[in-house]
Parts: structure tokens; sequence; C-alpha cells
């Protein structure tokens, strides 16, 4: 996270940091019964005050499997679902509440207007459901960035199903029962999908071949650190064929559909993505188009590729960073429009 603030800092780019809460209040709720947990929290807490204190923004993610944490023997076992759409109402909404709480207690002493009012579901996952948008709504939250488009898993840890989303690129209205939907109406909540992609068969391949060299050569080849929802299932020879099949063999024959996560990305597939989002901006017909790009330091594999494209966006003149806590203020001053069913254009 530190070299991340030290490219933001060299290029003058702001953003949002979306730290786990739900591990940070877990590690303060024991605390006082395990060595070490406290100065692992203060440490969490110094790195988001830093990254506020250099002008970026902090809003809200959490990871609802520290839920039901235990710690025995300096080892953490994580008994909570992965996904908020198995919790009911009322268990999700005081996950979300207390993780708004714990930010705002830490940053309002910073910053008197300092608000939560962006978030990011666990693993993604939240839709469909009856009661995550109302109760982000009751809670202030006006911003919503979970919607990938495109993104299916079915797994022993998560299922999510974005295929048939109804808006992959525009901030729109959701149903307040199911975000992958257009609503026909202005509701609390706007969701800005997490925009995506498909990366070049040529660029794909490259970059695969390069991380199954590495991995080979006893370097991580790029499934350290992977969310257990991104993992596939099956055992070791099933899941070395599986990987070859994915990794180099499909993106031979078929364009690849990517997340715009600019941790797995080297630099040649950031250009393409960049080129795909102003192909899709043009496209669009409006004037300004919000988008919304993520990366998890932790997974960061082009650190000179990364560095090189956060510069080629600092120097573009149809570019401009702007942080969640602004795009919910441009949203709501009608500065950037938002699709309804029955107005999909300005």
């Amino acid at each position: 996270m530190q070299r991340l603030l030290d490219i933001y800092e060299k290029f003058g780019a702001r953003t949002t940091f979306l730290p786990d809460v739900m591990q940070q209040i877990t590690f303060r709720s024991l605390q006082d019964e395990h060595d070490g947990l406290r100065q692992y929290a203060d440490l969490w807490d110094e790195y988001v005050k830093a990254a506020w204190r250099k002008g970026h923004d902090i809003q809200l993610h959490l990871h609802s499997q520290w839920s039901e944490a235990r710690y025995d023997n300096g080892s953490w076992h994580l008994r909570g679902d992965w996904s908020l759409l198995e919790y009911d109402s009322a268990t999700a909404a005081r996950m979300i509440n207390s993780g708004k709480n714990y930010l705002e207690n830490l940053l309002v002493p910073f910053d008197s207007q300092y608000r939560c009012v962006a978030f990011r579901a666990s693993a993604l996952a939240l839709a469909p459901s009856a009661h995550l948008l109302p109760s982000l709504a009751a809670l202030g939250i006006e911003v919503d960035v979970s919607i990938a488009a495109g993104i299916y898993l079915d797994n022993e840890t998560l299922t999510l199903d974005y295929r048939n989303c109804e808006e992959g690129f525009l901030p729109y209205y959701p149903k307040m029962d199911d975000a992958r939907l257009v609503s026909d109406k202005s509701e609390p909540v706007v969701c800005v999908p997490l925009n995506h992609f498909y990366g070049s068969r040529r660029a794909v391949t490259k970059q695969n071949l390069r991380l199954a060299k590495s991995r080979l050569a006893g370097v991580d080849g790029g499934w350290r650190g992977t969310e257990r929802a991104e993992r596939p299932p099956l055992d070791s020879a099933s899941r070395g064929v599986a990987r070859i099949y994915e990794k180099l063999i499909a993106p031979a024959i078929r364009r690849k559909h990517f997340v715009s996560d600019t941790g797995r990305l080297n630099y040649p597939l950031m250009r393409e993505m960049l080129d795909s989002i102003r192909r899709r901006a043009r496209e669009s017909g409006l004037a300004r188009v919000p988008v919304v790009l993520t990366n998890h330091p932790k997974d960061l594999r082009d650190w000179e590729g990364l560095e090189r494209f956060v510069g080629d966006l600092a120097a573009a003149t149809d570019v401009e960073f702007i942080t969640l806590k602004e795009l919910a203020d441009k949203l709501k001053s009608g500065e950037f429009h938002v699709r309804t069913r029955s107005a999909p254009s300005a």
C-alpha cells in the first residue's frame, strides 16, 4: 500500500481506498486476549489515516467471513460466510453499520465533514437481495460499486451470477431487491459498475505465458493471495489441467473477460482497458462518464506497468481522477447522468 501511495503521489492521482473493516473490527475485539493483535490493528489505523492525510478518500468495504473468526495459537479460522447474501437482513445491516461507524469514528476527528457514503460488498456479493440495498440506503450509503457485469462463480465458497446485468458501464438506479436490474425510477442508492473489458488474444496469452514461466521458476505465478472465491475447487491434478486450459489455451481461442483490476493486468492490457473505456464512453453519447477501476495491493504483479499507466492517465486530457466521495457529490448534483429503465441515455 505504501508503494502504491508513492506512485499516486508522484503523479498527483487521488483515489479511494476500501479497506476491509470487518477484519479490523475482529482484531480490535480480540486485541486484549492475544498478544500482537493490538499492534496490527494500530498499524491498520495508521495506514488508513496516512492515505487520508495524502488527500485520498476512504470508503466502506467488508469481508463478512471475518464475522465469526476465531484466533488460536497464531492462526485465524474464518468461520463466517463469504457472501453477505447468505446473512439475514438484521445481521447484514449490523455488519455494515459497524463498519461505517468504525470508519467515521476513525476519521471524523481529522475532518468533521467526513461521511461514509460508498460501499463495496464482500466478494462483490450484492445481488439478488431484498434487504441489502434498503439497508445501505437506511445507513446513508449513496453509491455502491459492487456490480461487475459478466462475473460468474459457483464453488464451495461463493455463488455469484452477474452474467445478465442490465447495465455494465453507466451509473444507474438499481431495482432495490436486485441490483443487477435497472429501476424505472430514481432510487436512494446509485450503482456504478466496476468496469470490465475483453483483453485481446495476443496480450492475454503473452501475459499468461510470462506468469507461467515465473511460476515454473519458483516465483509467484499469480495465485498467491487470490481470494478463495476465485480459486477453482478441484483436486491438484484437475486444477493443473484446468489452469493450463484457462490461462493458456482458452485465451488463444477467444478473448478473455476481465474485471478492470490493475493489480492483475500488465501494461499492454491496461492500455487495452483504457481503449475500451474511451470507446464505450464515446458510444454513450454523454459528455462525462464515471469509471470505477480496482486493485488489491497484495495482488499487484506489474509495478513498473502500473506506474507507467498512472502516469499516462495523469497526462491525459480526457481523464480526471476523482474519489468515490466526489463521485457521490457529482451524481447528486446531476453532473453525471444516472440511467433508469425509462431514460437509458441523456
